[in-house]
């Protein structure tokens, strides 16, 4: 009897440990969204990871093109910082997604499939499958104060556009 407890008991350790995570090669990593407009990225590719996100946990896409030199672009990042209600709301349906757009890179082949773009920051709001519902222009939910960059959008009006493309 105490054979069969002590076969049991190394089963199960054995069984434990074969059951521990193994840490992931640097091949088998996730692609990480960016945080940062960043010309060296394929957005294709970080379009799939985010469209992969929006299934799993289902909310849309918000993909933002712009670029680091574009202050309203950077302004957007600082306005969701500084309204933490929205940016909760946000995050809550939407994947954030940016894509670059700048002199180093213009993403010319991959920006073709959608509509064009007449200035930056600009929107676009995606299903879950990659299909554009919305195209919107950035400058449309800017506010009358500009002097303050962190409120350089009109909470009334992002709240109004996030809720409207918000997934039912």
């Amino acid at each position: 009897m105490s054979r069969l407890r002590n076969s049991r008991r190394s089963f199960l350790a054995v069984l434990s440990i074969a059951c521990l995570p193994v840490p992931a090669f640097a091949a088998d990593e996730p692609v990480k969204l960016p945080r940062e407009f960043d010309a060296a990225r394929d957005p294709a590719t970080d379009l799939e990871v985010a469209l992969r996100i929006a299934r799993a946990a289902n909310r849309r896409v918000l993909m933002v093109v712009g670029g680091e030199w574009s202050t309203p672009s950077r302004a957007l990042d600082r306005f969701f910082a500084a309204n933490p209600d929205l940016k909760r709301y946000r995050d809550a349906n939407f994947v954030w997604l940016k894509v670059n757009w700048s002199a180093e890179n213009h993403n010319e082949a991959f920006l073709r499939r959608y509509p064009a773009i007449n200035g930056y920051p600009h929107i676009f709001v995606l299903d879950p499958g990659g299909r554009l519902l919305h195209s919107q222009d950035a400058q449309e939910l800017e506010s009358a104060n500009t002097t303050d960059p962190a409120k350089s959008y009109d909470p009334t009006a992002m709240r109004a556009f996030l809720v409207k493309w918000a997934p039912r």
